[in-house]
């Protein structure tokens, strides 16, 4: 199926949501990596708010590159999300309804989709210049000293993903290599 849909999701959107489903995301979502999950998870560990509102907001696994002029932000690709797996559950348990990278979870991060009914897009690795297309504005929210692993606020139109895990826990990751050597 392919869904138009309006971010930060609905857990009615994510609901519907099954994998191989091409959604395209409109309104906001934020970015952060390997070095903006360790501060965040630090903050959490002293009992201390995130930067942002993590609850029902989507994060996207990227690190852009210095924007062209005339534009918000450079190229966009995703980064591998395992590289957050070990901080994504306790994220998802605060109320995180998704995230958008490339390539396998854990085991622990598809039983925190599953237990908050959340959801794991991929977006095309390789495209980033493509995917940058879709971002009409970029603001730094929190870490600026980061540089490009600050956590941004993204404004998205028609911003492409792919459900690959969704709330039941089906993984687009697990089941793809045997239905395609069955061809």
């Amino acid at each position: 199926m392919e869904y138009h849909l309006q971010a930060p999701l609905t857990k009615e959107d994510i609901e519907k949501l099954q994998i191989r489903d091409t959604v395209y995301l409109t309104g906001t979502i934020y970015t952060a990596r390997d070095a903006a999950h360790k501060r965040m998870q630090e903050t959490l560990d002293k009992g201390e708010q995130l930067p942002f509102d993590i609850r029902d907001n989507l994060i996207y696994y990227m690190g852009p590159s210095p924007a062209r002029e005339g534009r918000p932000i450079g190229s966009a690709g995703p980064t591998t999300a395992s590289r957050m797996d070990k901080y994504a559950p306790a994220l998802l348990d605060l109320g995180l309804s998704g995230m958008i990278g490339k390539g396998k979870r854990s085991t622990a991060v598809k039983e925190a989709v599953v237990r908050n009914k959340a959801v794991y897009f991929a977006a095309i690795g390789g495209a980033g210049a493509l995917l940058s297309k879709a971002i009409t504005d970029s603001e730094v929210v929190a870490y600026e000293d980061l540089g490009t692993e600050a956590i941004r606020k993204l404004t998205v139109k028609e911003f492409p993903v792919i459900v690959v895990m969704d709330a039941r826990g089906q993984d687009l990751y697990a089941v793809a290599p045997d239905e395609y050597a069955s061809i």
